[in-house]
């Protein structure tokens, strides 16, 4: 199945046009010819705006996957897991421990993250750090998985017993 993915940059200086967004393009690198890429966006830190963004790519824009990064940290502005709880239907835990847990394996502040991954409707949300280099080693670490993830929640899967 080649599903739909939208790529949504959150980032106050970005979104002002003060810093150059990596990691939006990190992820569409990363996803090569696992999903088609319909649309990529940026937003500021402003948890009202990502929520709605969010709803729109998956209500409307019918994204299967939707790949946030950028304010899944500690600071104050940092909203984007709050902003994904609003708007998801149901959590999906194991997508964001395996991405912390390769996180940790290469730096302690791995634990520091607070992303998420959720559904909403058809939509497969997932919270992505905001570095390029951290959103390389959490996509490696969940790529191998979102294929079967998608189809599950599109109904398309028939058989859940892993082909590794």
């Amino acid at each position: 199945m080649n599903f739909r993915t939208a790529v949504l940059t959150i980032s106050d200086s970005g979104s002002r046009g003060e810093r150059q967004d990596l990691s939006g393009p990190a992820i569409v690198e990363s996803l090569d010819t696992l999903s088609t890429v319909v649309w990529t966006g940026m937003v500021p830190d402003n948890r009202e705006q990502i929520a709605a963004c969010l709803r729109q790519l998956a209500d409307e824009n019918k994204a299967e996957l939707i790949l946030t990064t950028g304010g899944t940290g500690l600071a104050p502005r940092d909203v984007t897991p709050e902003a994904t709880l609003e708007v998801a239907e149901k959590l999906v835990p194991g997508i964001a421990e395996a991405m912390r847990a390769e996180s940790m394996r290469i730096t302690s502040r791995g634990m520091l993250s607070r992303g998420i991954a959720a559904v909403r409707g058809h939509s497969l949300i997932i919270n992505l750090p905001g570095s390029p280099k951290a959103v390389r080693e959490c996509l490696h670490a969940i790529l191998p998985a979102l294929p079967h993830a998608v189809e599950t929640l599109c109904g398309l899967a028939r058989e859940c017993a892993a082909q590794e």
